[in-house]
């Protein structure tokens, strides 16, 4: 490890005392340190004058990790751009719930072990999702969670019909639907019924929200389907894609979202020898 990459949520940590600690560790460590910011501020939040930050389509070019400061949200956000460039990211939580965050803000002095390469990669499974109208495509992105299509703040439900493979595996009228990874089984999947799955599994799975038909239920599928979601009756335009919680993008009559297995994985840096089943534990308990 020769450089690393601090990306804080400038609304979590405050007057990022915990990213300052972590940077003295690093430092003392012999590992480079550059802030960058996970995304953009509002124009009214100013930012500590003594700390400089970097840009971060430039220094992650040549980083050899990204360190996330922040919830989940952070840590998902940075994931994509990370992924893309084939680095390790590893999470340090600031968040309440903190599933995919390897530290707590209390464990920093564990970062010093970056500098002798003492740590193990987690390899998640990503989807790839494609919305098409037509001919053309109207929305293209990767996930690590989950994709969410639902219902808009119209108090309508939304029907949909789900295809595995081009063969119907479920219609369902509602608030919607979550294909997620297993990484993404422990969030809004989970809240809408689905199950607990261990993120080393290679499965998609298929959780309708608030479903008014009592035949539709969770559904496991392999990595290796492809999923089409469209709605198949509202012409109301009250459907939504959106992906890892991120902007939701319209759909239409017609339109069609595609997902499947992505060729990338995000890659999260571990330091502590646990079971997925201690982290469950944890913070189900403790949240």
């Amino acid at each position: 490890m020769k450089k690393v990459i601090l990306t804080p949520n400038p609304y979590r940590d405050r007057n990022f005392q915990t990213t300052r600690t972590a940077m003295e560790v690093l430092k003392d460590s012999g590992i480079q340190v550059l802030l960058c910011l996970p995304f953009e501020v509002d124009r009214s939040y100013e930012l500590p004058k003594d700390l400089r930050f970097s840009k971060m389509e430039k220094e992650i070019q040549s980083a050899s990790a990204v360190i996330c400061f922040g919830g989940d949200g952070t840590i998902l956000h940075m994931a994509k751009t990370a992924t893309r460039h084939g680095i390790p990211v590893l999470g340090v939580n600031i968040g309440t719930m903190g599933f995919m965050a390897e530290l707590e803000s209390s464990e920093l002095s564990m970062l010093s072990r970056l500098a002798d390469d003492d740590f193990t990669i987690d390899n998640r499974m990503m989807l790839d999702v494609t919305v098409h109208r037509g001919r053309d495509i109207i929305f293209h992105d990767i996930c690590l969670n989950d994709v969410a299509i639902t219902k808009g703040a119209i108090a309508r439900i939304v029907h949909l019909g789900v295809q595995c493979d081009g063969v119907q595996a479920m219609e369902c009228g509602g608030d919607g639907v979550i294909i997620a990874t297993p990484t993404g089984s422990t969030a809004y999947s989970l809240s809408a019924g689905g199950p607990i799955v261990e993120p080393e599994a290679h499965n998609i799975l298929i959780t309708p929200i608030c479903s008014h038909d009592v035949g539709s239920r969770c559904m496991v599928a392999s990595e290796k389907r492809v999923i089409t979601v469209g709605v198949i009756k509202n012409a109301h335009r009250n459907a939504f894609v959106s992906v890892d919680g991120g902007k939701a993008q319209r759909l239409n009559m017609g339109d069609v979202a595609t997902i499947k297995k992505s060729n990338l994985t995000t890659k999260l840096i571990r330091l502590k020898d646990r079971s997925f089943y201690d982290v469950v534990n944890m913070k189900f308990k403790n949240g």
